[in-house]
């Protein structure tokens, strides 16, 4: 069979040692590593500094969509970085607003906030929603059982699992936790400082389960009815893992006759 990765380049020594020693040294052991050093990528492959080739199902923990060392991607940041490499958001660039707008195109009319990271998206959606409820006191936040919104103190306080929070306390307040898929329960744990609902269109550590169409429908309706503000946390099921832009647009495409019956719920 012909090969469609180019080979490795010749190994001159094992760096696994030198590269464990290095990071036993000087950086904080917040993760449980594999015994594994990569030393580069091709395509939908892996290489160790042993030489050794292995298919990369991980993608960087799911965002790796495109592979490694892309030569379309190679280009791009060659050539960028080659004109600008930050100049901050004190100025306008053509490229920060033209990607702005093909966000906007795949999803719905709206504005763009970017950021760093999906703990950093979701502590945006946080001080929103109480900048949204601050008038009428409202600040308190429903997310789901069994959900991830990032490790920040407010991100693990919306987290619906309790290992994420040991050895943090007091955990921030305003977040009550449901089960997922259970709209009476959302309904239940709605109080006057409710000012939103939070969840994930496709829990991922809840152990890939996905929101029924009648959930979301349901939420939106819901939401609508109460004056609460609806987010969907889509850093690890959004941006073409299901293949459409977002999990829900996935989700509701096969519930497309009854969301057109059922207009009133959508915004």
């Amino acid at each position: 069979m012909k090969e469609i990765v180019p080979p490795p380049p010749a190994i001159v020594r094992n760096d696994m040692a030198a590269t464990q020693a290095l990071f036993h040294k000087h950086v904080v052991p917040s993760y449980a590593r594999f015994e594994l050093a990569l030393s580069h990528g091709s395509g939908s492959y892996l290489y160790d500094v042993a030489g050794r080739r292995y298919l990369d199902l991980g993608a960087g923990i799911a965002v790796c969509c495109l592979g490694h060392a892309h030569p379309e991607i190679t280009k791009a940041l060659v050539e960028q970085s080659g004109k600008l490499v930050h100049v901050s958001n004190l100025y306008y660039t053509e490229p920060q607003g033209r990607l702005a707008e093909a966000l906007v195109n795949l999803l719905a009319p709206g504005k763009v906030f970017f950021c760093n990271s999906g703990a950093e998206a979701n502590e945006g959606l946080f001080k929103l929603a109480r900048k949204f409820g601050h008038g009428e006191g409202r600040y308190e936040i429903i997310t789901a059982l069994n959900s991830f919104h990032g490790r920040t103190l407010a991100g693990i306080a919306a987290t619906g699992q309790e290992k994420w929070k040991k050895g943090f306390e007091p955990a921030v307040p305003g977040f009550r936790h449901v089960p997922y898929n259970d709209l009476d329960a959302v309904r239940a744990a709605i109080s006057p400082a409710t000012i939103g609902v939070l969840i994930e269109g496709i829990q991922g550590e809840g152990g890939i389960t996905a929101a029924r169409p009648e959930y979301l429908l349901g939420l939106r309706q819901l939401c609508d009815e109460k004056k609460l503000l609806l987010f969907l946390d889509g850093v690890q099921d959004g941006y073409f893992r299901t293949g459409r832009f977002q999990s829900f647009q996935r989700i509701l495409e096969n519930a497309e006759h009854e969301t057109r019956n059922a207009e009133r719920f959508l915004p």
